[in-house]
């Protein structure tokens, strides 16, 4: 077999059989039928085998490439699992449709934090730890003052939260339990306030300080909407589509914006640094920014008449216009948690009485063809969460911009408990990944003069 060849057509195709009864896979060269090595399989709770190939170089001095990681687990996790061929969404085991329905964003975050659901007074403890910590301290405010007004609010998070390690000195000790869920509870709790800060400052209005008689969810709005001069009293069905929304975004498995949170917590990073750097992963629009690429693609068309002329660009390969929010990466089958926030979505709607908004119109018109069109229904190109989100956020008047930030506040959870978990996992080591070189051969340095 040709090994460290350039030239990739080169190389014959190893082969590996099913499992045997041993457990393992056996690598294999086909010209000579040599073994190459013998593999491992390792069994997960749920879902396909995984052929464990951390002895692969060692034994046969290659090494797998997988760009993207599409085929490669990178850690094990206890935390959520995803079958997109199914549809299914499980936060520690629980079906995201029923914590959805029966449960609550704190409560949610106390599962995924911990494991399991808490009894009552775990609860109060926990939802009083987080609620009283959710205010900044006053020197952050003059760090938020240095950004321009027109500054992207996922640019002031990343600051800002990188930032806070400067406050809390003790957080970059990651090797003490205690100080690694202390930092969990201080950014559980003061993401909210610095995303409704990031908003304020990019309007002109003053800093809202968190109120702690109020639910998570219901500050965030509270923090984003109300103003000094005036009562502000937050709806009820805007707050429990807010917490829907949050409850929704917790975690997703080892998506862009986790897996680097825990490449970069895999150095040792500060948990702050490591949440700062997932920040700026879920603000790419292939990620945390798809539900903005929605309100983008509402604007493109315009006006309702548009709409047929956009799908049939959009059904045209050779056009490069993309149906937004529409289908998803992972769930091949309908995103779960679109079923969850389309009743959402229409209960809001109904509540402010905004279905004659021109974009909301659009979008509305685009769910219902996209649902019976043969072609979309074919191609498994249902609405998203994304979807609904966005129309949500838009109806409930945030901003397109800060779209990708409550998406951070709500993700959070999910990093700090990944991030966290990978403390804990005696297999994990500072990540490094491998490449495949394909620059040029050894060659020798010539002298300026001489080239």
């Amino acid at each position: 077999m040709h090994k460290g060849n350039n030239d990739m057509s080169g190389f014959a195709t190893p082969v590996l059989p099913g499992p045997t009864p041993d457990g393992f896979v056996y690598l294999v060269d086909p010209e000579t039928g040599e073994r190459l090595a013998r593999l491992p399989v390792l069994r997960g709770t749920i879902g396909p085998d995984v052929i464990d190939v951390r002895t692969l170089h060692a034994q046969s001095g290659m090494f797998s490439y997988d760009p993207g990681y599409m085929a490669t687990a990178s850690c094990e996790s206890t935390i959520t699992y995803v079958d997109g061929d199914e549809g299914e969404l499980l936060y520690r085991g629980y079906p995201i449709e029923q914590l959805a329905e029966q449960s609550n964003f704190l409560e949610v975050c106390y599962l995924i934090l911990t494991g399991e659901l808490p009894e009552r007074e775990a609860f109060e403890k926990f939802s009083h730890d987080v609620t009283h910590h959710t205010m900044l301290h006053e020197q952050v405010s003059f760090l938020l003052r240095g950004f321009r007004r027109d500054a992207h609010p996922m640019a002031l998070m990343v600051g800002v939260v990188g930032a806070l390690s400067a406050f809390y000195a003790e957080s970059s000790d990651v090797a003490s339990e205690g100080q690694r869920m202390i930092s969990a509870y201080r950014l559980l709790a003061k993401m909210p306030t610095i995303a409704a800060m990031a908003y304020k400052w990019s309007i002109g209005q003053p800093f809202m300080y968190p109120k702690n008689k109020l639910g998570y969810a219901e500050n965030l709005l509270h923090m984003m909407f109300a103003v000094p001069c005036e009562d502000y009293t937050v709806n009820p069905v805007l707050a429990r589509a807010m917490d829907l929304i949050l409850i929704l975004h917790a975690d997703h498995e080892q998506n862009a914006s986790t897996s680097t949170v825990r490449l970069t917590g895999s150095s040792g990073a500060n948990p702050f640094a490591s949440v700062a750097s997932g920040i700026a992963s879920l603000w790419g629009p292939a990620h945390g920014g798809a539900n903005e690429a929605v309100l983008r693609m509402l604007e493109e068309i315009g006006t309702f008449d548009r709409i047929p002329e956009f799908l049939d660009r959009a059904k045209d390969r050779g056009d490069t216009i993309r149906l937004m929010g529409f289908g998803h990466r992972v769930y091949k089958n309908y995103d779960p948690r679109a079923k969850i926030m389309r009743d959402a979505c229409h209960q809001v709607l109904d509540e402010l009485d905004v279905r004659d908004d021109p974009h909301l119109r659009i979008a509305l018109e685009l769910e219902k063809i996209a649902l019976d069109d043969p072609y979309f229904v074919s191609r498994n190109l249902y609405p998203n969460v994304d979807f609904y989100s966005g129309i949500i956020l838009k109806a409930m008047g945030i901003p397109r911009h800060l779209f990708t930030a409550v998406f951070a506040v709500a993700r959070t959870v999910g990093w700090v408990a990944q991030w966290n978990e990978m403390h804990v996992d005696v297999s994990q080591r500072i990540g490094r990944p491998r490449q495949i070189y394909t620059g040029s051969q050894k060659r020798s340095y010539v002298a300026m003069d001489a080239r």
